[in-house]
């Protein structure tokens, strides 16, 4: 028969149990670093004012952009480079970055000439354009049209061409100073006027992209644009000589022999340059400068020509010691 242990022993022995076991030690109190959850960068809407012809290309700039800063928000406005330099300087609508068709625009609006406000001292020149016709197989003569009869054809009765209007869009007096031009080149007097008879102002508008409906409708025959949206959109269009269609620099000199009278007085003609800035009172100067240093590097550069423009790299600029510090290693002097 087996003796019963006392329960006074067994409470005796559970308590020295209890009191030669290792105290267990408490869990760390969570340190400040632990607790706090990740900073996330902050929010950024970008504000960007475009030349038209610009919309494709930085369709893609900005899409790659915002990829790689998923905090940016980009707003893109686009129309006449002019239109959206003067949205800065009469209607003082805040942009972040400026880019035009005619690198001339910036100096002329934006550097506080007459005593005006002042919105920058800079630009950069990162793409070059040339001036062409575009049309379709619905245009008249359009099976016999050849660059070598050209202004031979748009003058011909009936033709209805369409254009941008030079007091808003560097397109619209470009191309009258390349009919200026080509009247001199093919020894052609009364040229220029013989065609812009046939583009009268009712085939007119801001840009000259507004008038690409009409001309895949049919509704007019031909179209002064820039090479890279004739590219862009699929469109025949004429090879010009590089004499007139203010495509390459080496001819600025005989560029300079041509130009117009518009409301904003009259332009010399020079070669094709878009050029870009951020004007002083930018809502996100860095945030712009970063942008501004994308378009002119690698990607920036790669969607311009995959969307029909000519490469600037290293781009353009007028006064280094003015641009920002951040932005020389893509920079060159201006060519003179």
């Amino acid at each position: 028969m087996r003796r019963l242990i006392p329960i006074s022993i067994v409470m005796l022995i559970a308590l020295i149990a209890t009191a030669c076991a290792p105290a267990a030690t408490p869990a760390p109190a969570p340190t400040a670093a632990a607790t706090a959850a990740p900073t996330a960068a902050p929010k950024v809407t970008l504000t960007i004012f475009g030349a038209g012809t610009l919309a494709a290309p930085f369709k893609q700039v900005d899409n790659a952009f915002m990829k790689l800063y998923p905090n940016v928000t980009i707003q893109a406005q686009f129309g006449g480079s002019v239109k959206m330099v003067k949205q800065v300087t009469d209607l003082h609508q805040i942009a972040d970055v400026v880019a035009v068709a005619d690198y001339n625009v910036i100096p002329k609006y934006l550097f506080g000439a007459n005593g005006k406000t002042a919105y920058t001292a800079w630009y950069a020149g990162f793409a070059t354009n040339a001036i062409t016709f575009v049309y379709t197989d619905k245009s008249k003569f359009a099976s016999e049209i050849t660059p070598q009869n050209w202004y031979q054809v748009l003058a011909r009765p009936g033709v209805q061409i369409g254009r941008s209007n030079p007091d808003t869009d560097p397109s619209g007096y470009q191309t009258v100073q390349m009919l200026n031009l080509a009247e001199k080149y093919y020894n052609q007097p009364g040229l220029a006027a013989s065609i812009l008879a046939n583009a009268p102002k009712t085939n007119m508008r801001d840009t000259e992209t507004e008038l690409i409906a009409a001309l895949q409708s049919g509704q007019i025959d031909y179209l002064a644009i820039y090479l890279s949206d004739a590219r862009q959109h699929g469109f025949k269009y004429l090879q010009l000589p590089p004499q007139i269609d203010l495509s390459d620099a080496k001819y600025s000199a005989s560029y300079a022999q041509a130009s117009v009278q518009t409301a904003n007085g009259t332009l010399t003609a020079s070669p094709i340059v878009y050029a870009v800035t951020i004007p002083n009172n930018a809502a996100h100067p860095d945030w712009a400068l970063k942008y501004t240093q994308f378009l002119l590097g690698s990607e920036g550069q790669s969607a311009m020509k995959s969307s029909g423009f000519g490469s600037l790299a290293p781009a353009y600029v007028n006064d280094a010691s003015k641009a920002p510090a951040d932005l020389k290693a893509l920079l060159t002097a201006w060519p003179k």
